[in-house]
């Protein structure tokens, strides 16, 4: 069970919990942020003054109760306070993406019609000043860091301490409101509204009640017994729902300490000086950290290259068995024991996962070898599956059932069922309220008794009890010949090779599969440099030789291993070619949260697709590009396809979820 002190469950808010940490902990560590190289820290006490202070000064400002306040930028306590502050005024934080452009900050604003934004700095600032004629229920912008602002018209501009410091000063006056407020707060209101990443379609308001985040915070910080000794490190997007169970749902309930990096360039130095000990990340990450891994050893030299294969081998062999408590020989425990001396304990120190506890990832599938690697090294690595709408959890990994291949069994308090069409449909107090002014979305998702479709297929494993999930419904589908197509599967296998970043997969109603591939510039940069291959730019790089040659090994390698599933066999790759350039979010080929945009990248590309499947040897193309500063451009390129070798298959045809 999680420590917290008795009687929480009758706490109905965010501002509610907070006020209870004050009482039982006042002086614990709550917040942590580093700057200018030095952190900085909060505790409980402090931090509720500061988040009192703000929630004065929106009360000066004329927030009103049900009133949208727009948060945007990077992972700092002023905002996380922000947020709290306008809980505790009765109005409705509503978190974006900071890397956004203005566009897509327009829509979301005017959707939900915020009239107060919480920003960070002169960037985000400028991007609503850009669309500020489409935004005219936007009143005030609050902003933290005021450098390159003082020349800026201020009637409806106002930095974050001045409101913090009129809000003191009006306290006399507003605090009986402000109490007023917080003591109306129910577990039926609004306590965030996060927005969808628009994967088919525009974004949509996800509304999350204080029901929805403390039951689930409530029940997840129990199944892993989280206390408020635990460390997190807050460096996800603010605007994604992850981030806010943890940073705000968990830290809020368990009364741990969440620390923010200086900045995302440093992060993986902050996660090294915090040593965090309870982690989640998303397996773009996990992929991230495992390619910095692989190139720094192909520059080391010969006898500490062998040293790591070598014990990295035996690591893959025996060490998730040791870190589930399964019996192993004493002389596989002792060369673990000096592997963790010589190895796995300094990269643990490296990557800043030497005192995890429990780490989870979530938000796509992970691919199996990424996934086991870590675990090799003694990290309880997790899985778990959950979505906006549920408050993120639906399924979890219990210590000693830890699988690659799965994604856990139902969280504590969910019920999951799959359909007869393999879709997976759950319920659970963590169910959204709605989707906000959209009430046919809400229908579709959400039935009267409370069930939500999820739109991945998937099945439970009749002797573990554990869900497996496929792939997404929509993009399951059947090859020309009824096998089973699942594109996810084969794009992740891809993945685990360093050297690529990103795979788009075709194939649903044709007789083969092909496939897109997206080289990881750094990774491919570091191999080319060591083999004195000069290159100029990322689409010369792609478009090299020893290049193609290379990812064509990586695709017939994965083809190999896909031969063996006896699903899905028929998915290995025919043909693939290489993009001239990375997906990118501002050309709308990918959303803020980095999943694949399938359709959108077919229908953009489809001369490639075209001439993939027409058995050309190379094809032409033009594709539009936006630059970092909002130009267009065109690169043009001729790109070469090449055909990869594939294996028999094997596997009986599968049906596949309508």
């Amino acid at each position: 069970m999680a420590t917290t002190p008795a009687g929480a469950a009758d706490l109905r808010s965010i501002p509610a919990l907070l006020e209870r940490n004050v009482r039982a902990f006042g002086d614990a560590p709550a917040y942590r942020e580093k700057e200018f190289g030095i952190w900085q820290g909060w505790s409980w006490a402090e931090a509720a003054r500061e988040i009192d202070a703000f929630a004065l000064g929106l009360l000066n400002l004329g927030v009103a109760e049900g009133d949208s306040v727009a948060v945007i930028g990077r992972n700092r306590p002023y905002l996380y306070w922000a947020m709290v502050a306008a809980q505790s005024v009765g109005a409705v934080p509503v978190p974006l993406y900071q890397d956004a452009v203005a566009e897509e900050m327009a829509y979301v604003m005017g959707h939900c019609g915020a009239r107060f934004a919480v920003v960070a700095d002169q960037e985000q600032v400028d991007k609503l000043i850009e669309v500020q004629e489409r935004l005219h229920q936007l009143e005030h912008i609050i902003y933290i860091d005021p450098r390159g602002l003082r020349k800026y018209e201020h009637s409806r501009l106002h930095q974050f301490s001045h409101v913090q410091d009129q809000g003191r000063a009006a306290e006399e006056e507003f605090a009986p409101e402000l109490e007023r407020r917080r003591a109306r707060l129910t577990y039926d209101d609004i306590c965030v509204m996060l927005y969808t990443s628009g994967t088919t379609g525009k974004p949509k308001g996800v509304v999350l009640s204080n029901r929805n985040i403390i039951e689930t915070a409530k029940a997840s910080a129990e199944f892993v017994a989280l206390t408020r000794q635990e460390e997190v490190l807050a460096y996800l997007p603010i605007a994604w729902v992850g981030d806010f169970i943890f940073s705000i749902g968990q830290a809020s309930w368990a009364g741990f300490c969440v620390n923010c990096p200086e900045s995302p360039d440093t992060m993986m130095t902050d996660l090294r000086e915090i040593g965090p000990t309870y982690y989640f990340a998303p397996p773009r990450i996990f992929e991230t950290q495992l390619t910095t891994v692989m190139i720094r050893m192909e520059d080391a030299g010969k006898i500490k290259k062998r040293i790591f294969d070598a014990f990295m081998a035996h690591a893959r062999r025996v060490g998730p068995a040791i870190l589930d408590g399964k019996p192993v020989g004493g002389w596989d425990r002792f060369r673990y024991w000096l592997g963790n001396i010589l190895v796995y304990g300094p990269l643990k120190n490296v990557l800043g996962l030497s005192r995890i506890r429990v780490g989870y990832t979530a938000g796509e599938a992970i691919g199996p070898e990424i996934f086991d690697f870590y675990r090799s090294l003694g990290i309880n690595l997790k899985q778990l599956y959950g979505q906006t709408e549920a408050s993120v959890f639906i399924t979890q990994q219990p210590d000693g059932e830890v699988r690659s291949d799965t994604v856990g069994v139902p969280s504590p308090g969910v019920e999951v069922e799959v359909r007869e069409n393999g879709e997976v449909y759950y319920r659970s107090p963590g169910v959204f309220v709605e989707y906000y002014k959209n009430p046919e979305s809400t229908a579709e998702t959400k039935d009267p008794d409370g069930w939500v479709a999820t739109g991945d297929a998937g099945f439970f494993e009749p002797d573990t009890g554990h869900l497996r999930i496929i792939d997404r419904a929509k993009d399951v589908a059947k090859m020309a010949d009824g096998s089973l197509f699942a594109p996810k599967y084969v794009e992740n296998k891809l993945k685990f090779y360093p050297n690529i970043l990103e795979a788009v997969v075709f194939g649903a109603g044709r007789d083969r599969c092909c496939a897109f591939v997206n080289i990881d510039l750094s990774a491919v940069g570091n191999w080319a440099e060591r083999n004195n291959i000069a290159y100029a730019s990322y689409q010369e790089l792609a478009g090299h030789p020893r290049v193609l040659e290379m990812i064509q090994n990586h695709v017939e390698e994965t083809n190999r291993s896909i031969a063996e599933d006896e699903m899905l066999s028929a998915c290995q790759v025919h043909r693939f070619l290489v993009l001239h350039k990375e997906l990118d979010a501002d050309d709308g080929e990918l959303p803020r949260t980095r999943k694949v945009r399938r359709k959108i990248i077919g229908e953009k590309f489809d001369d490639l697709v075209t001439a993939l499947y027409a058995g050309s040897e190379s094809v032409y193309t033009e594709t539009e590009v936006t630059y970092e500063d909002g130009r267009k451009g065109k690169i043009k390129a001729t790109l070469e396809i090449r055909d990869s070798e594939v294996g028999p298959v094997r596997a009986p045809r599968q049906e596949a979820a309508e």
